[in-house]
């Protein structure tokens, strides 16, 4: 994790305090459930709670027994013991080192799911405020990076909702996917622990029992989690390559707030860059990074490898810490992205009237001439204004074959930009319905 893409909540989650604190949930909430069914007495499971509850635990120290013990989990449950005393004996009955880290992690990745919901909702709040402020604010739709024709700066950012949406909606199902409790033992098949103890400890850490871990978790749980965080990063690259191209000096429809006694350029003074949505760019590059790894994880040898571990310890905190701090970002250039509307009409006006030409395309068909006629038409005329000879409009009306089915007043109202508006509000009631 890199401090200055890092916010500290989702440090949190990843950091060896929670993950040794869940560790010990782990173990006591299955040291309950087995005292229940007889199999450790209940006063070691008392001890190892009131002894345990609130203890301390040291990294440090975890860390210096596992160089010599060469075993994170042993490391983690000598130091317990060092804490609880002599009924640690009871921890760890019938577990294997795997329903503790597989569990651990659905649970990291469980909450890290929640703090990129709370990022993923800030992004769509903001796009929907600025959709609404802009709904009917005119600009051109471009195709190919061309002047196509007419559509409102309110729907580009409806459309950014949309997708965001969607990325909401993946999540909430990766999560719910990913949640999931293995605590079966060596190779899964609950010899040695109940399948009453997995229950528990699921239902203590709000999961849901795995219903066949083979020893771990299945992986194809965590590809699809991955390839969700890679799609929403894909998502925000999209918007903010939208963004960047709208700043553009030539284009210049929209930029990035500058803020007061900001610099642009080390050496050119006049620069205004948009170095937030180019950031974003990266940073997307570096959360679907986490996608191939992820599905390469799913081909474990038989009932369990550790060639998914090193992987999982590097992919879980990155992907998750570079989204969250990616949407958060994103939103922050949503709710201060400066609109340029008079530069939007200048654009529009820029073709002199060609974005209106499958109107007088579609006209001249309904009025009689064929298509191919029109189109012919239509593209001689254009192609006049394209080489900047003057203005659409003024050449259609002095063109004989285009004035033999459309006189003056009819080609006027072709050109109606208000026209390209008419089903916004219904637009709109889709997406924020």
């Amino acid at each position: 994790m890199i401090p200055r893409y890092t916010r500290p909540d989702m440090a949190h989650i990843w950091s060896d305090e929670n993950k040794y604190r869940i560790w010990f949930e782990i173990e006591a909430h299955a040291t309950d459930a087995l005292a229940d069914l007889g199999v450790v007495p209940k006063s070691a499971a008392e001890t190892i709670w009131a002894k345990g509850k609130d203890a301390k635990l040291s990294p440090d120290r975890i860390h210096e027994i596992e160089a010599e013990v060469k075993h994170d989990v042993i490391a983690f449950l000598t130091h317990v013991a060092e804490i609880v005393g002599p009924d640690a004996r009871f921890l760890h009955q019938g577990l294997t080192s795997s329903d503790v880290l597989d569990t651990c992690l659905a649970v990291q990745l469980s909450q890290a799911s929640d703090l990129l919901l709370v990022g993923i909702d800030r992004v769509l709040a903001a796009l929907q405020a600025r959709a609404l402020e802009h709904k009917f604010t005119p600009c051109v739709g471009r195709s190919h990076g061309i002047h196509a024709e007419p559509v409102t700066f309110g729907l580009k950012m409806a459309q950014a909702y949309a997708e965001f949406a969607r990325n909401r909606a993946r999540l909430v199902a990766a999560r719910a996917d990913i949640a999931t409790c293995a605590i079966s033992g060596a190779v899964g098949t609950f010899a040695n622990v109940d399948p009453q103890v997995e229950a528990h400890v699921a239902q203590k850490l709000g999961l849901t029992p795995e219903p066949i871990s083979t020893q771990v978790i299945p992986r194809d749980r965590h590809a699809a989690f991955f390839a969700a965080l890679g799609v929403i990063a894909s998502s925000i690259e999209r918007l903010a390559t939208e963004i960047r191209h709208l700043q553009r000096t030539e284009v210049l429809e929209a930029e990035e707030y500058f803020s007061k006694g900001q610099k642009g350029s080390s050496a050119m003074p006049h620069k205004r860059n948009p170095i937030l949505t180019e950031n974003l760019t990266g940073l997307a590059r570096l959360v679907r990074s986490s996608v191939t790894p992820a599905m390469e994880n799913v081909a474990l040898w038989h009932e369990r490898d550790i060639s998914h571990s090193s992987v999982e310890r590097g992919i879980g905190p990155d992907a998750t810490v570079h989204l969250d701090f990616a949407l958060h970002r994103l939103a922050n250039v949503v709710e201060n992205l400066v609109v340029y509307p008079e530069n939007m009409q200048k654009n529009l006006d820029q073709l002199g009237g060609l974005v209106h030409s499958q109107r007088v395309l579609l006209a001249l068909t309904q009025a009689g001439l064929s298509r191919e006629d029109s189109y012919r038409a239509v593209q001689r005329n254009a192609m006049k204004v394209w080489r900047g000879e003057g203005a659409f409009l003024e050449f259609l009306k002095a063109d004989d074959e285009v004035k033999a089915h459309l006189d003056e007043a009819a080609l006027e109202a072709l050109f109606d930009l208000g026209y390209h508006q008419k089903h916004i509000e219904t637009i709109f009631s889709r997406v924020f319905a």
